[in-house]
């Protein structure tokens, strides 16, 4: 199961970090066009979308290394089943907001799938959309990974006194 999570991991960065280069090459694109007196609107959109699917991605990825919505405060002073159970509850309370996030971001997919983007028609706004289900369903999978973790930290530490 951890080689699956850990390719899982491996394309969302990937998709992640090529959302990333598009959205600079869009940037570059727009400031040398403008440079040029030259109007290329299509790369705002383009900008921005990706931007939004890197952030995501991105996002995600901090899940599952524990890097995102992380409070050190605590969870340094606290040692053994203390440290254990504020991982578990800051896992869960992440894991019910990412199921927030992927049921409200089918809904909102379901609801703008039809709309296009303004400069590129052909584009439907789906296409951006679906980065929030995607992300907050990969979330709750790396979470999901993170509580059957911790429900075993915990239970080691419970064995050890």
């Amino acid at each position: 199961m951890k080689k699956v999570i850990n390719l899982l991991e491996k394309i969302q960065l990937a998709v992640g970090v090529t959302m990333l280069c598009i959205f600079f090459l869009a940037v570059i694109i727009q400031v040398a066009t403008r440079l040029l007196g030259i109007s290329v609107i299509w790369t705002g959109d383009v900008a921005r979308y990706s931007f939004i699917w890197a952030i995501f991605m991105g996002a995600a990825v901090m899940i599952y290394r524990k890097e995102h919505f992380k409070f050190d405060f605590l969870y340094n002073k606290f040692t053994g089943k203390l440290r254990s159970s504020l991982s578990l509850f800051n896992d869960t309370v992440l894991f019910l907001f990412s199921f927030a996030l992927f049921y409200f971001g089918i809904d909102a997919v379901t609801n703008f799938w039809n709309y296009n983007w303004a400069s590129l028609t052909f584009m439907k706004m789906g296409y951006v959309w679906i980065s929030i289900p995607v992300a907050g369903f990969t979330m709750m999978i790396y979470l999901a990974w993170h509580i059957f973790e911790d429900l075993k930290s915990f239970k080691r530490e419970e064995a050890n006194g």
